[in-house]
């Protein structure tokens, strides 16, 4: 028997379906078309569900915003906003739709505030659609195989993969990438990054015209000033130009993770990033790489310093202009203003005693200064006292500077940072209330480099005293350095004839005492950096003995001559015995175990034992020592820092070495004593190919053998294939799996994953069992999609140095990578 349908539940079925069908084409389809607005809540979102089109609010503000970002990515992060300068207020009383043939943001008045105002015939066909790769696109659907515009060619402060960023030649028009104003403010900041299609290069500046940092030309693969590029395997960048434009644009390797993305950030630097599967975004290389290289980041009257957090301050006698624009949204460029207004070029005393100049030493002198000719510093004071727009001058050998209006763009150097001068500010009288407390505010500005110069001072002059009380070249002198003139070096050195080797700090040269020892000579050559270098070394490794560090004898600290005198290594360097293919002594693999062991037992005794930390933040094979029976001294501490035991971290402004820096020191994070680990995990990869990491192959392309080492970990295939050729195989498999995985292990990208050094001595030992780490997430992708590894190949014999899986083996002839 046939049932009756019911009419009430049909009709439910049917509004449900209606219902279902209105909200999926206003709240998820990638359209905005003539029927239907955004408004609200409403979304659309891409094919894909790659990218989102809505309303949004950045930070704690409660303004709204049309803008795109990320459906995948966990916290919000907008990739482009529409109406940069005209936020709204109500979202459902606002809307975004087609009117006229142009996609138009109307406010709550309905006044429109923000179209794409492009001409067109007011096609009744005329549709927005959002891509998948972030484009979205204004189309007449009678012919959608040319957008009619395109977010693409309008950029904010993102460059997706796939966009252009580049110059009209025919009508000067250029593509900004423009910073955000703040945190909560997606308005254009002060910062720009703009293509120069005369020499295929992107520049940074502030405020639309002051220059800052340029990439250095295009050589077909890399910008010469972003070597970084060179170590870069998820972006492919290319360079195109023709009659109407020239532009650069990018891809993703096909392997690669596809939420990539390149931005410039309210830092004022350019940041390149990737999304990794952990929710966090991972960056691969920033410039410029120092904060304080930013042009003005702090503002009028704010110095920044490389070694504080935050990065800047407000000088003595002033205060931040906004406390919540520094403190909560890191947007410093509004500066400082004064705590008490200047008295100016009052005589009379009658309102008050005249402005006063407070002394800041080691300070980097702001530009447009202005030169007087007068005789001394007192006149120099004088007559910037009796102008009343002058706010600062500076008195060296070459005369009077003075500076009028508002001082940008200053920078807190290091004590003994030669290019650091003494700036004179100037301040109200009351800021210094008595001689007194004037005396406590210049030496509380100066307190810190005072310190470390007189530490230094002290240990020269202590030094000396020593070197007066022995007798030069006896080689008895022990737990303590000797003070040598340069003449004794001199003749140790027969003038420096027998060079043994050299860096970007000088020379080292091999000589001989009186009593037959034999030395290395390190002359500094290098102007600024090599002073550094000189009091670090002595300060740091002059006070430690270890087996496995190298040992100081003395130094020469005489006029402008800095010179170290080490122990003779017989055996050199060790990258002298893995890389240089005339070397004919090939390490045996027992020693290269114990060359290994010995540099982890130094680094631990560094980092663990010594009464202040200590990272040497340049481990790598040219900083490791063998002496005449190939025991490994860790050398070149010139870069080292020492950490109190009460701190975690140290900043550092000195770059280490590329190919072995730990993703937090590429960042300019604050780095810990993991730097180290990582870098030593890099090192030991090399050790036991005999081959540096990255390798160029003829094509241009670059091998990195860590990808290799671990996709054999992996999938458990054959580790004597890791080996350097040169030993035929000959090695203790146990011992070879071991290091390959503590090498691992060192070079995660998260530093607390990473093991202390004297973990590794254990596991090292055989102690400590080790299994298999997790792949770093920097390698990961590959090892994932082994398709895309390839392996070394001996050209020397045309044999693949791997022997893992056949499929494996077939894939193309390199790997488009580095670290």
């Amino acid at each position: 028997m046939r049932k009756k349908s019911n009419p009430i539940a049909m009709l439910v079925l049917l509004m449900l379906c209606l219902f279902l069908k209105v909200h999926i084409s206003l709240g998820a389809d990638d359209t905005i078309s003539g029927n239907h607005s955004l408004s609200g809540n409403r979304i659309i979102v891409s094919a894909r569900e790659v990218f989102v089109l809505g309303f949004f609010t950045p930070g704690n503000s409660s303004k709204y915003y049309i803008g795109m970002w990320y459906k995948q990515v966990a916290e919000q992060t907008i990739v482009w906003v529409a109406n940069r300068e005209k936020p709204i207020f109500d979202r459902f009383s606002s809307e975004l739709r087609i009117s006229d043939g142009n996609l138009v943001l109307f406010d709550e008045s309905k006044i429109p505030i923000w179209s794409t105002n492009v001409s067109s015939a007011g096609s009744s066909e005329v549709k927005a659609v959002l891509r998948d790769d972030g484009n979205l696109v204004l189309e007449d659907g009678s012919n959608s195989s040319k957008p009619i515009w395109e977010s693409f060619l309008n950029p904010a402060h993102t460059w997706l993969p796939g966009s252009r960023l580049g110059y009209n030649n025919k009508t000067g028009e250029k593509q900004l990438l423009t910073s955000w104003k703040n945190l909560e403010d997606p308005a254009p900041g002060l910062f720009s990054l703009e293509l120069v299609p005369s020499d295929k290069s992107y520049i940074i500046r502030w405020n639309r015209s002051r220059q800052y940092w340029s990439s250095g030309d295009w050589n077909g693969q890399i910008f010469s000033k972003v070597p970084e590029m060179s170590l870069n395997y998820i972006f492919n960048f290319s360079f195109e130009s023709n009659v109407e434009e020239s532009y650069f644009t990018y891809s993703v390797y096909l392997t690669a993770n596809k939420i990539s993305r390149f931005v410039i950030d309210v830092s004022g630097q350019v940041k390149q990033q990737n999304y990794l599967t952990n929710n966090q975004w991972n960056l691969f290389w920033t410039q410029p790489r120092q904060q304080c290289e930013v042009y003005a980041f702090c503002g009028a009257y704010g110095s920044c310093n490389e070694t504080s957090l935050p990065f800047c301050n407000c000088l003595m006698g002033f205060e931040p202009k906004s406390r919540h624009d520094w403190d909560d949204l890191q947007d410093y460029s509004g500066g400082c203003i004064r705590k008490t207004e200047l008295r100016c070029g009052n005589n009379n005393h009658m309102n008050g005693e005249r402005d006063k100049f407070l002394e800041l030493p080691s300070m980097s002198l702001p530009e447009n200064r202005q030169s007087l000719q007068v005789g001394n510093i007192t006149a120099c004071e004088s007559a910037c006292l009796n102008i009343c727009s002058c706010s600062a001058y500076a008195y060296e050998d070459d005369g009077c500077s003075i500076w009028t209006g508002d001082l940008v763009n200053l920078q807190q150097l290091e004590a003994d940072n030669k290019n650091g001068r003494t700036l004179c500010i100037r301040l109200a009288a009351s800021e210094f209330k008595s001689p007194k407390n004037r005396k406590g505010l210049i030496v509380g500005a100066v307190a810190g480099s005072a310190a470390g110069s007189v530490f230094l001072l002290g240990l020269t002059l202590l030094f000396i005293w020593r070197r007066r009380n022995k007798v030069f070249g006896t080689g008895k002198v022990e737990g303590s350095l000797m003070a040598f003139t340069y003449r004794d070096l001199q003749n140790a050195t027969k003038n420096f004839s027998e060079k043994l080797g050299g860096g970007g700090f000088g020379s080292v040269f091999k000589g001989t005492l009186p009593d037959s020892i034999m030395i290395a000579v390190k002359k500094l050559e290098s102007v600024g950096q090599g002073e550094k270098q000189f009091r670090t070394e002595v300060s740091t490794i002059g006070s430690i003995q270890h087996v496995n560090l190298v040992r100081l004898r003395g130094f020469c600290s005489q006029g402008t001559k800095r010179l170290l005198v080490y122990d003779y290594m017989a055996n050199g360097s060790l990258d002298a015995h893995l890389f240089h293919e005339n070397n004919s002594y090939v390490l045996a693999w027992e020693t290269r175990y114990q060359i290994a062991l010995g540099i982890a037992r130094g680094l631990a005794y560094l980092h663990e034992k010594c009464r202040s930390c200590i990272i040497h933040c340049d481990i790598k094979p040219e900083n490791i020592l063998l002496d005449d029976e190939f025991c490994p001294k860790v050398a070149d501490f010139g870069l080292a820092k020492l950490v109190g035991r009460e701190f975690s971290r140290v900043l550092t402004t000195m770059r280490g070495t590329r190919g072995y820096l730990a993703p937090e020191w590429i960042a300019g994070v604050a780095i810990t004593l993991k730097a180290d680990v990582y870098s030593y995990g890099m090192m030991l990869f090399e050790l036991v190919s005999g081959r540096r990491n990255a390798k160029q192959s003829e094509d241009g392309k670059v091998n990195f053998f860590p990808t290799l080492a671990t996709c054999i970990l992996v999938e458990g295939g054959n580790v004597l294939s890791l080996l350097d050729p040169r030993l035929d195989g000959d090695a203790d498999v146990e011992e070879l799996e071991r290091i390959c995985k503590v090498a691992c292990w060192c070079i995660q990208d998260e530093e607390s994953h990473r093991p202390s050094m004297g973990l590794v001595v254990q596991i090292l030992e055989g102690i400590i069992e080790v299994n298999l780490p997790p792949v770093p997430r920097s390698l990961k992708l590959y090892v994932d999609n082994k398709e895309s590894i390839i392996f070394f190949t001996d050209s020397a014999t045309n044999k693949s140095s791997s022997s893992a899986s056949p499929d494996a083996k077939s894939a193309n002839s390199s790997i488009s990578t580095s670290s």
